[in-house]
């Protein structure tokens, strides 16, 4: 029986994982102290790990695919196919960044200042290319947690990932220079991509997870109106394409439907219910495919 093994990030980006895969249609269970979550397909075999370590074992052989930050494919430099682009992170739809931080008082102003300074970060590889990129002489530890502390009594500068800057303000430290920007992976070992049932298996992956992606924070409006409102309400109602218009049994009268962003619902339903739309309904979504 043809197996898929798919590697699932442990940590910060576990719980948005698991829920874009239950809003793909992948219902995962998992104990407190296991490392193979059961996935209700048995096609799949899940391995939970760090995300900072999934790209190595992709490229290695030992996954199939897996899910992780574009960040850690660089700074392991692992040689892997990436798929899919999957926006989102621990705490929403937005990529992370990898940045140079200094507390707020240091002289530290712009990156020529760091030459021969002490900088402490869990991407060294990362960190090491940027100062070479940039011809600087800097010294670059490994941090092995709570890097955001160290300066300035341990270092004189942090590279750390932020996704909203507000810890590194908590911290009073102010961002000298991005150094990345990241996103999350759908990645594939080369060798498993060669094989056709892998390959369409991990393609079928890609497109749920993108449509679950695609649905966060849309929902789907449905309305009846008469015939003659019609345009006034498609120039109010947005759409991926354009709104669904059906003819109801009473030839005045159609449905109107259209997927829209549900942050801007409060706003148009009114506008809606003037422009002569009836019987509104918002229904939530788990998946958009265009």
């Amino acid at each position: 029986m043809n197996k898929l093994v798919l590697g699932l990030p442990k940590g910060s980006l576990q719980d948005a994982t698991f829920e874009m895969m239950k809003n793909a249609g992948f219902t995962i269970e998992v104990g407190s102290r296991s490392y193979l979550p059961n996935i209700d397909d048995p096609d799949l075999e899940g391995r939970l790990i760090r995300a900072q370590e999934i790209s190595r074992y992709v490229e290695l052989g030992a996954l199939d695919a897996g899910i992780t930050g574009h960040d850690w494919i660089v700074e392991n430099g692992s040689n892997v196919i990436e798929v899919a682009e999957l926006l989102y992170a621990k705490q929403g739809l937005r990529p992370v960044r990898w940045v140079l931080a200094v507390p707020n008082d240091s002289p530290i102003k712009c990156v020529k200042d760091l030459e021969g300074k002490l900088i402490a970060t869990e991407a060294v590889g990362l960190t090491q290319r940027f100062l070479e990129k940039k011809g600087i002489n800097a010294n670059v530890e490994f941090s092995w947690g709570a890097t955001e502390a160290k300066t300035p009594e341990l270092v004189d500068a942090i590279v750390d990932v932020t996704e909203t800057g507000s810890s590194l303000r908590a911290n009073n430290l102010r961002i000298v220079e991005t150094i990345l920007e990241s996103t999350t992976r759908f990645i594939a070992n080369k060798k498993s991509w060669e094989n056709d049932w892998k390959q369409a298996k991990i393609e079928q992956l890609a497109i749920l997870l993108k449509g679950a992606l695609a649905a966060q924070n849309t929902v789907l409006l449905k309305m009846n109106a008469k015939q003659d409102n019609v345009r006034a309400i498609m120039e109010i109602l947005p759409s991926l394409n354009a709104p669904t218009v059906s003819n109801l049994n009473s030839t005045d009268w159609v449905a109107v439907e259209s997927v829209v962003q549900e942050k801007i619902v409060r706003e148009i339903i009114p506008k809606l219910k003037k422009a002569g739309a009836e019987g509104i309904i918002e229904l939530p979504l788990n998946k958009v495919i265009p």
